[in-house]
């Protein structure tokens, strides 16, 4: 392709307003990146014929991991030659995401060195994207990237490059380590991370409370919140500052209450600490009164995903409270015997949640080997008819 710039003016459009442009960002790398310079030109061409000019497919990689790279390629190889091979990494990003600037600074230059310049912080999963290399360039890049201590991230039918929430190191309501946790977790499943085995992907996230910030309960297989056990802690004196600094708690924290656990009576606040469901919002909204209680651990929810196959579907409590202290056994025992039912009768691209709605909720609890208990319970039961299994079985043998 030419050095010149292709005019672009579908692509111009996208530049206007006070918003952020990614148009604008691929035209700095294309500067200086003859890859960034034909992305620019296929994604305008994709605009004029409205249709995507991307094709996925093929097996690319490498050498000993089954994920991490997915490939793709233009289909208009001969118009966009610098783009005919356009393959992303999935880069296993540290836990929380912290970075310092030098080691951004060798990101960016490994990628310069390799690929199209062009990065995504960070995908969906959690991972560092990098957008676009050819199919010669796969080693190399991982070599380097491997020479600074990273790692490729999950992609395909295997564990998915667990993430966390910045938990203790920024966040006052982390109810356990999460960032010890992902790593611990992250380094266990290695070969399930780059070696594909299951029927479809599983996500861990780990989630300090339950404000959940990296959405956990409505994107992982294995979802866990940091939670309490006991009372949550009062200020009282601090109640009293915030109702006269202009807070109406009646209204802003008791009657926003799901469980209408709370009571304040113009000079005290209480807490029905049995009915609570540790949603947070009284806590998010009188930070310096209300605290978490003492007795800190997380919830295991199971069974989270996206609309892409089936419906959405947000995460199932399975153990209400967990001590999170390392190794982390109990965490490492159920996920695997989830892998070991799901992986022998799942369907191919069937999640885990989806495969509990297909076997129902009770059969995959026995199979697992955990007993069911109320917490698991979606929503009270609409029909009147319930058989005892142990009873049957003793008329039978009657």
């Amino acid at each position: 392709m030419s050095e010149k710039k292709r005019a672009t003016p579908l692509l111009d459009e996208l530049k206007k307003g006070p918003w952020p442009s990614f148009v604008r960002e691929i035209e700095k790398s294309a500067e200086t990146n003859a890859m960034a310079r034909d992305t620019l030109g296929q994604v305008e061409r994709s605009y004029e014929d409205k249709i995507s000019h991307w094709k996925h497919g093929g097996l690319v990689g490498v050498m000993g991991y089954g994920g991490g790279i997915i490939g793709r390629y233009s289909d208009l190889p001969e118009e966009y030659p610098e783009v005919a091979a356009f393959h992303t990494y999935r880069v296993n990003q540290p836990s929380g995401w912290f970075y310092t600037s030098d080691i951004l600074r060798t990101l960016c230059d490994i990628w310069e060195r390799h690929g199209s310049g062009l990065t995504n912080m960070h995908g969906s999963t959690g991972d560092i994207i990098f957008l676009g290399s050819k199919t010669e360039e796969l080693e190399p890049c991982f070599r380097d990237l491997t020479e600074h201590g990273f790692d490729l991230g999950g992609s395909g039918s295997d564990v998915r490059t667990p993430s966390a929430c910045v938990g203790p190191a920024r966040c006052e309501w982390a109810c356990y380590d999460t960032l010890d946790a992902c790593n611990d977790i992250t380094h266990t499943y290695q070969d399930e991370l780059h070696r594909p085995a299951f029927p479809y992907k599983f996500k861990f996230k780990f989630s300090g409370c339950p404000n959940d910030c990296v959405a956990s309960i409505a994107r992982s297989d294995m979802s866990v919140i940091g939670v309490w056990k006991d009372n949550i802690q009062i200020d009282q004196e601090k109640v009293r500052e915030y109702a006269a600094n202009g807070t109406d708690i009646e209204h802003e924290v008791c009657q926003m209450c799901p469980t209408q656990c709370m009571a304040w009576d113009g000079t005290k606040l209480t807490i029905d600490n049995a009915n609570c469901v540790k949603c947070m919002h009284c806590i998010n909204v009188m930070p310096k009164a209300l605290r978490p209680g003492k007795e800190r651990g997380a919830t295991i929810l199971i069974g989270a995903k996206a609309p892409i196959i089936g419906g959405a579907l947000l995460a199932t409590v399975f153990v209400p409270f967990l001590e999170m202290k390392p190794p982390y056994d109990d965490i490492k025992e159920l996920a695997e015997a989830i892998w070991d039912f799901w992986g022998e009768y799942g369907k191919n691209r069937e999640r885990v949640g989806e495969f509990i709605q297909r076997v129902g909720l009770g059969n995959f609890l026995e199979e697992i080997g955990l007993d069911p208990i109320p917490e698991m319970v979606a929503h009270p039961r609409t029909n009147p008819y319930i058989f005892f299994e142990d009873e049957l079985e003793e008329e039978e043998d009657a």
